[in-house]
């Protein structure tokens, strides 16, 4: 099992998913999304799994700022996260070609 966690260390779900994989000695990649983006390959494997939309915060605060709320072209808000990783909700995490958004550890059981 190859599991990565993007997110942000004052997310309480991802230290939540840093835990369940912690607990389970199941060993797992830290991405500090305040640091690193997702590769434009990450980010096209995690949209296969679960969708563009379902990866975009809309309570964020740069959402607005950046009118992503009028940005229709998948493409221009693919290009909108690659560049701005405060836009996806966290915690991504990706095994393989499989991955969740936020606290999911019914689906994690799966995996293991």
């Amino acid at each position: 099992m190859n599991v990565q966690i993007f997110g942000v260390k004052k997310c309480f779900d991802t230290k939540k998913a840093e835990r369940y994989f912690k607990e389970r000695k199941i060993r797992y990649q830290f991405i500090d999304l305040t640091q690193f983006s997702l590769s434009k390959g990450e980010l096209q494997s995690v949209k296969s799994a679960l969708g563009l939309n379902n990866l975009i915060n809309c309570d964020a605060k740069e959402y607005k700022s950046l009118n992503m709320d009028r940005i229709i072209s998948p493409q221009g808000r693919e290009d909108l996260l690659l560049k701005n990783p405060s836009l996806y909700k966290t915690p991504i995490v990706r095994n393989g070609k499989f991955a969740t958004v936020g606290y999911k550890p019914e689906i994690w059981t799966t995996w293991e």
